[in-house]
């Protein structure tokens, strides 16, 4: 992902989610980010550009059983 797709993404999920306590952070493979909400990963964002006239993004978000139980 380019700095300014980051950018562009980050900004919307901060609107999206009403915080502005998400940070993106470029992973060794191009095709995604880490997606970090405060300080503790929140999930991997992945960019669909095959087709360049029809980019996506795809949140991928886990969630432990062991953090429901907090």
């Amino acid at each position: 992902m380019t700095p300014e797709q980051i950018t562009s993404v980050r900004n919307y999920l901060c609107k999206r989610l009403g915080t502005e306590n998400i940070t993106i952070k470029p992973r060794k493979v191009s095709d995604s980010v880490e997606v970090y909400l405060d300080q503790e990963i929140l999930g991997l964002l992945y960019i669909d550009d095959e087709d360049k006239d029809d980019i996506s993004y795809d949140l991928n978000i886990s969630i432990l059983q062991q953090d429901l139980q907090t």
